[in-house]
């Protein structure tokens, strides 16, 4: 264990030691985000050069109300034609080739070549099986806070960068945006970009975009937390500027029903394989390529810190169970442990159960949960939502999970320079956190 060179913290090293990574924001039951620390402090391990980080000492010189408003979830009582367009309507883009004959398809899917029918064997997603399922009947692997990668941080979520998730198979990115102290456009920040700063979104969504260039026959999803309820406004001539709303499907109506999806075939072929969603006030009238969320899709509790992760729908909240049977479902797998420190409530990633929580089987383990989903309401998840999700039971057992549920084998070889069981938790290199300091509470 690391050695502490302020002698005034070393009581509270126990930290570290029981939750071994980060600070996030406090919660209260429904999610509501009530304080967040403002700074960050990172102290070099005693005998280190000032580049081996382990320690990291978050002081609240603040407090940043990040209450949410009462009218976020948008609620409609009638569909929305939005737009004529679809995937039918659009020209084909890429080519589909079949064992017995090069076929191109048409909006509806079907061959418009002469007969003997080609039977497909480009992959979509990875999988051939996957290529004729509609978007909604698909089960993919997510990065939770996908752009927070910082080798020493403690509000980190993820230990590979972005190109290496898409690279493994995650198929759905999710980021959280502020907007820096300092001005600026918006960023990708952990509750506060005084806590991490993953830079400016921009930057990240043209990775993303590039990415998507050179893999034609994959459809990824991205959905931005909209950390300060900001007008999409904001955001629409950042997201526009990395170029990748030129692959954006664009629903033709609001909200979509699990039927009204194309299937990843129909989105590849015409170029519309990227799929963005905005969790608060989304204008879909404005920009039809930012999706609403919570019209669309449901979420289990977020930051959960029950290790069994009961299979029911949080937000938006009161929607019945046949509203949540028609539209997508998101299931947050990414523990959390709960401590109190000067009467606040402060969750901590539950690193140490890394391998159980991402693990094929057994209590508390993704593949687990999945199925109680799929039990419960008669499908599985189309998300399946992770922290570090190159950590688990067994190489790649996440993807592992998602694929046993869309009844295919998977075919990859997971993940990123993890290549060993007993490597799992050792280069994650996680900071200790050893003090947090919330002056502005205690003041």
């Amino acid at each position: 264990m690391a050695r502490i060179r302020t002698p005034h913290l070393s009581a509270l090293c126990f930290l570290g030691l029981l939750f071994s990574h980060h600070i996030s924001s406090v919660s209260a039951q429904d999610g509501t985000d009530t304080t967040s620390t403002s700074s960050s402090t990172t102290i070099a391990r005693a005998g280190g050069d000032g580049e081996d980080k382990d320690v990291t000492i978050l002081v609240g010189t603040k407090t940043i109300d990040t209450s949410r408003p009462s009218d976020i979830y948008q609620t409609f009582t009638s569909r929305i034609t939005l737009s004529p367009e679809s995937t039918e309507s659009l020209e084909p883009t890429v080519t589909f080739t079949g064992s017995q004959t090069s076929a191109t398809f048409g909006g509806n899917g079907t061959e418009t070549s002469g007969a003997p029918v080609p039977t497909n064997t480009q992959p979509c997603n990875n999988y051939v099986e996957l290529c004729e399922r509609k978007y909604s009947n698909i089960t993919v692997v997510g990065a939770h806070n996908s752009p927070f990668v910082r080798e020493g941080s403690s509000a980190s979520n993820q230990q590979l960068d972005v190109i290496t998730q898409l690279n493994d198979g995650v198929r759905f990115l999710q980021a959280q945006i502020q907007f820096p102290s300092d001005g600026g456009g918006p960023h990708f920040c952990h509750t506060s970009c005084d806590m991490l700063d993953a830079g400016p979104i921009e930057d990240w969504l043209t990775r993303v975009r590039e990415w998507v260039d050179s893999h034609p026959y994959d459809v990824v999803t991205i959905l931005l937390g909209n950390g300060n309820y900001s007008n999409p406004d904001l955001y629409a001539p950042h997201i526009e500027a990395s170029g990748i709303v030129k692959y954006a499907y664009r629903p033709r109506v609001l909200p979509m029903r699990l039927d009204d999806w194309p299937t990843l075939s129909e989105m590849i072929i015409h170029g519309k394989r990227f799929v963005m969603f905005l969790d608060y006030n989304a204008n879909q009238t404005a920009y039809p390529w930012l999706l609403d969320e919570f019209s669309q899709m449901s979420e289990t509790p977020f930051d959960p810190v029950d290790d069994t992760f009961p299979c029911v729908v949080q937000r938006p909240p009161d929607l019945s169970d046949d509203a949540a049977k028609d539209r997508l479902f998101l299931l947050n797998h990414n523990l959390n442990a709960e401590v109190t420190l000067f009467g606040t409530q402060i969750l901590l990633p539950a690193v140490s159960l890394l391998n159980r929580t991402n693990g094929e089987s057994g209590y508390g383990s993704l593949g687990n949960s999945t199925a109680q989903c799929a039990e419960k309401w008669g499908r599985a998840p189309n998300v399946l939502n992770t922290d570090y999700y190159n950590f688990g039971d067994s190489e790649g057992s996440v993807f592992k999970v998602a694929a046993r549920f869309n009844n295919v084998t998977y075919n990859g070889q997971c993940c990123g320079r993890v290549v060993s069981g007993a490597a799992y938790l050792r280069p994650l290199a996680l900071p200790l956190v050893v003090a947090v300091i919330f002056s502005a509470l205690m003041a």
